[in-house]
């Protein structure tokens, strides 16, 4: 593979920020989430394409209006009848412009435990994210719900929602999610996961030698290595003590006069370029891998000037198949995840919330390559939170000498192309 072309084809594709958004986000409830006949509503809107701003929210259901407040936030809860439904929250602006994000829920008619994921009887891979809801008929609620794996409890959360990961041996494993009300009773759900394998994981990346970089100069974000004079500025150094969780972080910086100007910094992991040792010259690493797992913590000194951080994956098998798996932390475009349209070149919002803690976050992007070479985004957790994205694109097209597996981390400057500092520790990615 030509790794000049290949580096142009990574930011042409993987940085092209768009910094006007118009989105509503949807606290409460989650996607296809189980709830009880009173439906708490909790979101918030917000618009950078009208300059006066948000007017006014409204929640609909099934086709019908609801409640409706003025201003930027809902929080209200509304009695739905048993079944399922199809809640849309949406937001006004000022300018006569509209924006909505649909929440299909199921009303259940008695208690019980819901699980949103696993699916009972899928294959998962090792690291698993179970999401659950409770209901119970005790007044004064659930206490807390466990997940029991092999009739051994594993896993304790306060309350009526449960949102984790656990990892569990290779194999046929029974678990159970189980609820605890305030009044003694109890329920479960049995779920039967078949775990397909612990995969192959490359530790400390971000101590690892190869890494390449380049600024994206805005509005167009080619590569501008060479030509970017003071117009974006990018750097990284290894070996960073403090801040640092493992003694070893590596930081990054981006600056420069032109603002939305981004610097994307990539290892080639497996394949041509491999800074691992593994070129697979024979071919037969890369076409047999279906499963991905970027995982690190990484650290954003100045998040009030960070636009966004992008953490992706790229995945090159062989006859002319590309893929990237991108995922960013739209931060100051609203604190909203964004996935990454191949075919279409483009950022699609996807709804779920994305608040950086200050210091040290921890990110867990877990992607799957699908039936004819499809992507699948299965799920973002940050600090502890999972996002269960699964959505699923079409690869584009690259040359057929283009062959194997990247990792990226890349910021995105803001309105002023303000001089920001982040850092990567304890990287590793995970593949089988």
């Amino acid at each position: 593979m030509n790794v000049s072309n290949f580096r142009l084809l990574i930011i042409a594709l993987l940085t092209a920020s768009t910094p006007a958004f118009a989105n509503v986000i949807v606290s409460s409830p989650q996607t296809g989430q189980t709830v009880d006949p009173t439906v708490k509503f909790v979101a918030s809107a917000n618009t950078s394409t009208c300059t006066r701003g948000v007017a006014a929210m409204g929640i609909y259901v099934d086709n019908q209006l609801m409640y409706v407040v003025n201003g930027t936030n809902v929080s209200t809860a509304l009695p739905l009848t048993i079944g399922r439904h199809l809640a849309v929250v949406q937001e006004w602006d000022f300018c006569g412009g509209t924006t909505t994000t649909s929440v299909p829920v199921t009303v259940a008619g008695q208690g019980g435990v819901w699980v949103t994921s696993p699916a009972n009887q899928s294959n998962v891979s090792s690291l698993i994210s179970y999401v659950a809801t409770a209901t119970t008929s005790c007044p004064t609620g659930v206490a807390a719900m466990g997940i029991y794996v092999n009739n051994q409890l594993v896993h304790v959360s306060n309350g009526a929602s449960l949102n984790t990961q656990i990892n569990l041996p290779s194999g046929p494993q029974q678990t159970v999610v189980q609820q605890w009300d305030n009044c003694g009773g109890a329920s479960k759900t049995p779920v039967t996961v078949n775990v397909q394998g612990v995969g192959t994981t490359l530790k400390n990346i971000q101590s690892s030698i190869g890494w390449k970089s380049s600024g994206q100069l805005a509005p167009r974000y080619d590569d501008c290595e060479l030509l970017c004079g003071s117009a974006v500025t990018w750097s990284m150094a290894q070996g960073v003590t403090s801040p640092s969780l493992s003694g070893n972080a590596t930081q990054f910086n981006l600056g420069g006069t032109t603002p939305y100007s981004d610097a994307l910094f990539y290892n080639q992991l497996i394949g041509t370029a491999s800074t691992q040792g593994l070129p697979d010259t024979s071919r037969t690493i890369v076409p047999a891998l279906h499963n991905f797992s970027y995982d690190g913590f990484f650290y954003v000194a100045d998040p009030a000037n960070t636009q966004a951080m992008e953490f992706d994956i790229n995945m090159f098998p062989g006859g002319s198949v590309g893929m990237t798996w991108g995922t960013e932390c739209r931060i100051a475009g609203g604190n909203e995840w964004d996935i990454w349209d191949n075919v279409q070149a483009k950022w699609l919002p996807t709804g779920y919330a994305c608040n950086i803690a200050t210091g040290w976050n921890h990110v867990t992007v877990n992607a799957q390559r699908g039936p004819n070479n499809t992507l699948i985004y299965q799920s973002i957790t940050l600090n502890g939170l999972t996002s269960n994205i699964n959505k699923t694109y079409d690869p584009f097209v690259v040359p057929a000498d283009w062959y194997g597996v990247t990792a990226n981390f890349q910021m995105d400057g803001n309105h002023m192309q303000t001089q920001i500092t982040s850092y990567l520790d304890n990287f590793s990615f995970t593949y089988w």
